[in-house]
């Protein structure tokens, strides 16, 4: 890891809201909780690789997160996050989810800085 992975990090991703990611159980097209907390992966994973040593990366191992509110197919969500826990290979990031209502996600998710051999 590099000396500029510190607390206070943050990064946001946009991402338009599509078909594919709605539950398949209910009529209207909107962001599921599976694929929500796949944007969030994603947002920490881009956010955390930048500071990060040739040949290691981040793998989640925990999330928690409320998901109250909708965001319609078409529309387009922000995940913002922000390093607030750093203990050596393990961070905990703080989260929240923006659609053009308002917040609908907030929480924390806790990633672990591997080196990607092991998985050779």
């Amino acid at each position: 890891m590099k000396e500029s992975l510190q607390i206070g990090l943050s990064g946001e991703n946009t991402y338009t809201i599509t078909d594919d990611m709605a539950p398949p159980h209910l009529p209207a097209k909107v962001l599921s909780t599976p694929a929500m907390v796949g944007l969030i992966e994603g947002t920490c994973l881009q956010t955390a690789q930048a500071h990060l040593d040739e040949g290691e990366t981040t793998v989640g191992v925990h999330v928690n997160v409320s998901h109250t509110g909708p965001a319609m197919s078409g529309e387009e969500v922000t995940v913002k996050a922000r390093l607030s826990e750093l203990d050596r290979r393990r961070q905990t990031w703080e989260i929240e989810v923006l659609s053009p209502r308002g917040s609908i996600s907030e929480g924390t998710h806790k990633r672990v800085v591997v080196d990607t051999s092991r998985f050779g």
